[in-house]
């Protein structure tokens, strides 16, 4: 099978600002610091190690293309787009909505190639370039509303990327799979009332946004039941996600018989991330990545996306998205030189509390209809 992938070292470029997780202020105390928490070298340290592993050499490479504002406004609101250009021409940028989404001069070009390049990896897939996609981009996107982003994005790159293909392709039902650490709202939002859209998000329980991501939270309409929050507790390892991953993702992903899967690839529920508490390791990500490659098999032709989300540890994130694309690309180049710490961890084990939740979720599957 043919894996592709894509990296634009204009990814590398995007200003976050001079603070940790928002411009510095010195009357609030907020420092200057030489790299923001969502600094695009986390992503860019996954890419080299792609590189210098020798992985690359089992992948195909897919060039990068820039959204328009039609592509744009199928999910945001033209408004927003424009306030996004207009601030993104001032000499420091402006922010996304929330006030701690900064982002510097032009940001909103390199915002729209990520966009872009969520499409392009999807048409590659759709029209038998590749077999599956990796789409490494950044900024995220999961977060993004038609009218503001949050949490460190501007516009939402797996939904443009659904709205585009859904306008030019033949293209029916679509799954879409979210294992960022935060809750994946913005896809929830956009497509609460379609049946036609599945959307699991496995997530830190109330982490962010906050009180975002309630189990009871199913869709609206015609897409109630459509819509599957797993809100973990915090500390949950390998064995949690992997029993979400056998006991909601699978049998969901098996009822609802997507013609395309699109997965939201955060790596912050790794076991280093800075801005949650879950304890993944590189073989946890691994095995999500095995679960959504057989669904795909069986039920969606093989036509599997993945769009790199959040992940904020430069140590960590590199070898856990590493392990995502070995097992995409069903070969094997490098051991996580970081598994033994990590491993030994406490929290791989499968808790009953956490089991409660994931069981609650499973329950849910019933609703779908094939």
């Amino acid at each position: 099978m043919r894996t592709g992938y894509l990296w634009d070292p204009v990814f590398g470029w995007f200003d976050h600002g001079s603070g940790p997780m928002f411009p510095a202020d010195p009357l609030a105390g907020v420092q200057p610091i030489a790299s923001h928490i969502s600094s695009p070298d986390t992503k860019r340290r996954l890419h080299e190690l792609v590189e210098v592993s020798g992985l690359v050499e089992h992948l195909h490479r897919v060039p990068s293309r820039t959204a328009s504002d039609e592509e744009l406004t199928r999910v945001h609101g033209e408004a927003y787009v424009s306030r996004i250009r207009a601030e993104s021409e001032q000499p420091k940028g402006g922010d996304a909505g929330d006030g701690i989404s900064s982002f510097g001069r032009h940001g909103d070009r390199i915002a729209a190639v990520a966009a872009g390049s969520a499409i392009a990896m999807t048409e590659a897939v759709l029209d038998g370039v590749v077999d599956q996609g990796f789409a490494l981009v950044h900024p995220s996107g999961h977060h993004g509303l038609p009218d503001h982003g949050q949490g460190f994005v501007l516009f939402n790159n797996i939904a443009i990327a659904v709205r585009h293909v859904r306008a030019t392709r033949d293209v029916g039902r679509i799954a879409i799979v979210d294992w960022d650490v935060h809750h994946g709202n913005g896809n929830q939002d956009l497509f609460a009332d379609d049946p036609t859209v599945l959307t699991i998000s496995i997530h830190q329980d109330n982490c962010f946004p906050p009180g975002s991501g309630s189990i009871d939270d199913r869709g609206t309409g015609p897409g109630t039941g459509y819509n599957i929050n797993v809100p973990l507790p915090p500390g949950t390892g390998d064995d949690g996600y992997r029993y979400a991953a056998d006991s909601v993702v699978a049998p969901a992903l098996a009822a609802f018989s997507p013609d395309l899967i699109m997965v939201a690839c955060g790596f912050d529920a790794n076991a280093m991330d800075p801005l949650a508490r879950q304890l993944v390791t590189s073989e946890g990500f691994a095995a999500l990545t095995r679960t959504v490659m057989d669904a795909a098999r069986d039920t969606a032709h093989g036509r599997l996306v993945l769009v790199v989300e959040g992940g904020y540890s430069p140590i960590y994130v590199p070898f856990c998205g590493l392990a995502t694309l070995e097992t995409l690309a069903g070969t094997h180049v490098l051991d996580d030189p970081l598994l033994p710490i990590v491993g030994s961890m406490g929290g791989r084990r499968l808790e009953p509390h956490q089991k409660d939740v994931i069981d609650r979720a499973a329950n849910l599957v019933a609703d779908i209809a094939a």
